[in-house]
């Protein structure tokens, strides 16, 4: 067992920052030792703050890897389609594996890496950072306890939030699934990932309906240009407003010392920065007048191989950025809120149990932010598998990570096809997932 795991980080963007974070935390279990990004600025930010030799610093992940080995593991967080070639030259070059979600929009890329991964005897984790949550934890806990009885349905809903989906899908890096991936798949293969996580079964059938109904031209109200900042007559009345999303906002405004969104326009954000940002910058136009294609608004229906059922909403319409699920056993269910992280668990006939999840959380979780305390949990248990070299306890090993996979590009297929039932037995064998 090695005492600590030396990192090689390819993509130091927000997801890249996050994971490297834990360093701080890990008692000398983690060193970041290798960086590489095509921003110059965010490279000398990592060098800095994580002393990393100017050697060992590089301009783009495929520069990294034209050397030999730097460490013993690679985080893979850059752009969703550049994931998976990474991937597999780190795995050949000997590195263990951490991917940003999703692995890729190609399904033949995410059965290549986990082809690779076992070819090669490599660990490759997967950043389905959900599973790793106490509220998640708790609710797993209590199904496969048996106490519920026989799991019927599960209903789930991921609010998106209105400034979520201007910031990321409809101005930012995913706006375009053409560049990226399908919303369904960038955004909620957490949730389809939960939900066959939860269920303990494979998804056998689905079908999905959903559109871009809102965030183009032709909703564009009249007085609105091009940019927010560019004398906007609509700025009062639209809640889009950039300038209010990045400034003002309490949750989300650089004057109220918001980090996410604004370290994503820009390095070390000011005010300032901030406002020039918006001025030059894609987060500074018009929620109706960018080159968006992905969805605002998507259902998903899915059967199980036992007959049981789910159902899937996700929507950008919606004040806050949040999840809530609600299981439905034969001998009880389960109401649970992520944002408030209360779980409400009913067995028939009984009286409900109320959990906080907050008062039975260590005080160690969440340093890291993000995701319910799932961030930091995902690289703890990462870092332990890495160093314990037991894949076993590999909680979203790229075999765990597949089927949400087909499971989320089998939804975009049906939802293509207007809502079409798809068997996905057949959309694998008959290669369907081609034609998105």
């Amino acid at each position: 067992m090695k005492e600590c795991i030396t990192v090689a980080v390819a993509g130091f963007g927000l997801r890249g920052k996050t994971y490297s974070e834990f360093e701080k935390l890990s008692e000398g279990k983690m060193k970041v030792v290798a960086v590489a990004d095509i921003v110059a600025e965010k490279v000398e930010e990592a060098a800095k703050e994580y002393n990393i030799s100017k050697e060992m610093c590089f301009t783009s992940a495929e520069e990294m890897l034209k050397h030999p080995k730097l460490a013993d593991v690679m985080f893979v967080t850059t752009q969703d389609r550049q994931h998976v070639a990474q991937a597999v030259k780190a795995i050949e070059q000997g590195y263990d594996v951490l991917v940003e979600k999703p692995i890729s929009p190609d399904l033949e890329e995410c059965l290549e890496l986990q082809s690779k991964a076992h070819e090669y005897n490599k660990i490759v984790t997967v950043c389905h950072v959900l599973r790793y949550t106490k509220f998640f934890e708790i609710i797993k806990k209590c199904i496969d306890s048996g106490k519920l009885g026989e799991i019927r349905t599960i209903q789930a809903i991921e609010n998106v939030g209105y400034y979520h989906q201007a910031h990321s899908f409809v101005r930012g890096n995913w706006r375009n699934s053409i560049e990226t991936s399908p919303m369904i798949l960038a955004k909620s293969c957490h949730d389809m990932d939960i939900l066959q996580w939860l269920m303990g079964k494979r998804c056998e059938k689905i079908s999905s309906f959903g559109s871009l109904s809102l965030f183009k031209e032709e909703n564009a109200p009249e007085g609105s240009t091009d940019r927010c900042l560019e004398g906007c007559k609509c700025k009062e009345s639209c809640p889009y407003d950039a300038e209010k999303i990045y400034i003002s906002d309490k949750l989300t405004g650089i004057r109220h010392g918001a980090k996410w969104p604004c370290e994503a326009l820009t390095l070390n954000p000011s005010e300032d920065r901030v406002y020039e940002a918006l001025k030059t910058g894609p987060y500074g136009r018009c929620v109706y007048k960018c080159d968006n294609d992905v969805v605002d608004h998507q259902v998903v229906i899915m059967q199980f191989e036992d007959g049981s059922t789910a159902d899937f909403t996700m929507t950008a319409f919606t004040e806050k950025c949040s999840r809530q699920i609600k299981v439905m056993g034969t001998m009880g269910e389960i109401i649970g809120d992520l944002e408030n992280n209360i779980i409400k668990i009913c067995y028939f006939g009984k009286e409900a149990e109320i959990i906080n999840v907050n008062e039975v959380t260590s005080s160690s979780t969440s340093k890291l932010g993000g995701h319910g305390g799932g961030d930091e949990g995902l690289i703890r248990n990462t870092v332990d598998v890495f160093l314990d070299n037991n894949p076993e306890n590999n909680l979203t090993s790229i075999d765990a990570s597949v089927h949400s996979h087909v499971m989320a590009l089998a939804a975009e297929y049906s939802r293509i096809n207007k809502g079409t039932l798809v068997d996905l037995t057949d959309f694998i064998k008959k290669e369907q997932y081609k034609e998105l």
